[in-house]
Parts: C-alpha cells; structure tokens; sequence
C-alpha cells in the first residue's frame, strides 16, 4: 500500500513536469543545498544522495552545492535560509529539528518563514541494540530497564531535546518511573559507532543510520515504532529483511513515532520558482536510484506536496509542541 501511494504520490507531482510555470524560471547560479544536521546522519545521506542523482541524471543545468549547517541544534541552517528571503538559489533539507529546534531553544525560526517544496518520505525509527546484547525483544529490554537501577541504562541519540531523545521520554513511560541516561551525540552515523562500541546500551537511529552495522552483524533490530511493519521484504542480512522487524506495538511497547524528509526553498520565492524545485523533486523520485534508496533506507514513501503538504507540517509542528511540553522540553 505505501508503494502504492508513493508510486500515486510522484505520478501527481510529475503533472507539475509538464506545467508552463516549471518553463518560466530556472536557476542561474548555484543552489545552495542546505542540511541542518551533521555528516552521516539521515539527513546528510539523503540530501547528497539526491545531489548524486541530480547530477548523474543532469536533471538541472546549475550544481547543487551541498552545506551542513549543523550549529545549535540545525538552528544555523535554519537561520541561514530565513535570512535569504526571496533568494530562489536556497533551499534545504528537513527533519524534525524544522520543529524541535525553535520550540527547544527559542530561536526565531519557524517553518512558516520558509516555502514548502514537496515531502520526500517519512523516516522510521527503530529500537537498536548491540547484538551481543541478552536482550532479544524489545519487551525483554524495557523489563530490564524497569527492574534495573535509575539511568541504569543508557540511551543514545542525535542531539538533546530533538526526535531522538523525545522517543526516548516516550519510553519512560512504560519503564515505571525508571529513566535512561540519555546521551546526545553529533550525528546518526555516530550514534550507532556508539552502540557498535558498547558505549551505550541502545539507540533508536533511524534504518539508513545503522543499517551498515546490521549488515555487518553489529546491531539487531528490536522493533519499528510505526503502526506497521515495513513493506520492504528482500533480505537485509542472511536472515532478516525490514518487514521481519516487528512493530513495537506488537511488542507491547506502545510508541509510534516518524519523520519528516522533506525540501523547503527561501521564503517569499514565485510560483514559478517553487515549481521548479517540485518538478526537480519529482524527476528524482522517478529514478531507480531513488527506489533503491528508499528500500535500502526502508523509508515510509509518503509523499506530498502544495497544500496537503502544508497541512500535514501544521499538524505535525502541533504533534511535536504536545510532545515536547509533556516532556517539559520547551523552551522557558
């Protein structure tokens, strides 16, 4: 059914390719790629995959030139792209620091301030440990951190007070009352070296973040927190595919949680403009390279663009400002 509706999804947008608007306007110069997020995480891999795939496919006549702005939290990135109004050679990357990051810290950046271009998929997350670790379900992992000492265990993730950590307050609330010491760290790509590394007992990294380590047999998969498993059913590693990874609602551990990857250009920018990016957008999702990413990557593939698109990001900055007052995460 997701491909389905991803396959439906790109169909709609490529309409767009067709459109006299998308003739009007090109880039004359450079397009700056913003990424505000560090090197290795999801994010970084999906903005210079599509780099790769732009260029392979010559689908624009100008280079996308790919930044990380990865300063307070993606608060540098997102503050970059606010002060380029009107600037139509601007766009970025996004994740759910679009929301965490102004309702964490305070900076004055919303999401609003910027023009929504299309949603690329949503991104799971996954309950990883160490595969030495005894712990073969996600249940059997949360009864030890219940039975275990206070912050007994630890949790890694990417950043404070961002997706990862907001995951990991969910699952406090089935540990009764026993806490994880939560370890932030630069990127996803760091947070499974960690958990390779024993430094911390799990992590809930998204698939294309540790999916190297699976394959390597360094990791195991407990469970995915979307309300159903993965469509994806070619092997991962000798015995396990993504549909193999159980739900964790089907473990008993009530938590669902996805992410947003998605294009955004400068505030301000024509019609014409931002069909353009909608229709480079689409080209790269027509792609097989891009099918593959979106398996390899095990990627919800959602897609969306003009006013659902808009729709979908009013109800999720709600989703997150809940969640993050209930953890008492806002910024005060």
């Amino acid at each position: 059914m997701r491909i389905k509706n991803f396959l439906l999804g790109v169909a709609a947008l490529a309409a767009l390719a067709v459109s006299p608007a998308y003739a009007a306007w090109e880039p004359t110069r450079p397009v700056t790629f913003l990424i505000p997020a560090g090197t290795g995480g999801g994010a970084d891999q999906m903005a210079r995959f599509i780099d790769g795939v732009v260029k392979k496919h010559n689908l624009m006549k100008q280079n996308l030139i790919v930044v990380n702005k990865a300063g307070g939290a993606g608060a540098e990135g997102f503050l970059d792209i606010k002060g380029s109004p009107k600037d139509p050679h601007k766009i970025i990357i996004t994740l759910s620091n679009l929301f965490t990051t102004p309702l964490a810290t305070g900076t004055p950046f919303n999401w609003k301030d910027l023009t929504p271009v299309a949603m690329l998929a949503l991104d799971q997350f996954v309950l990883w440990v160490n595969a030495e670790s005894p712990h073969k379900t996600a249940q059997d992992y949360l009864s030890a951190v219940k039975g275990g000492a206070d912050r007994q265990f630890k949790m890694g993730g990417t950043g404070s007070k961002q997706e990862d950590q907001i995951i990991t307050v969910a699952l406090e609330r089935l540990t009764g009352g026993k806490k994880f010491t939560y370890v932030p760290f630069a990127g996803g790509g760091a947070v499974a070296v960690q958990l390779v590394g024993k430094h911390v007992d799990s992590t809930v990294n998204n698939p294309i973040e540790a999916v190297a380590q699976w394959k390597a047999g360094a990791l195991r998969p407990l469970c995915l927190f979307d309300a159903k498993r993965s469509t994806y059913t070619d092997k991962v590693t000798s015995t396990m595919a993504w549909s193999d990874i159980p739900t964790c609602k089907e473990s008993g551990v009530n938590v669902e949680y996805q992410m947003l990857r998605g294009i955004f250009a400068a505030g301000g920018i024509t019609k014409d403009q931002a069909d353009f990016y909608v229709n480079l957008m689409t080209k790269v999702m027509q792609t097989p390279d891009w099918r593959t990413f979106m398996e390899q990557g095990a990627f919800n593939p959602t897609v969306l663009t003009g006013n659902e698109y808009r729709k979908w990001v009013e109800a999720a900055e709600k989703t997150h400002f809940d969640l993050m007052k209930e953890a008492d995460f806002l910024h005060k």
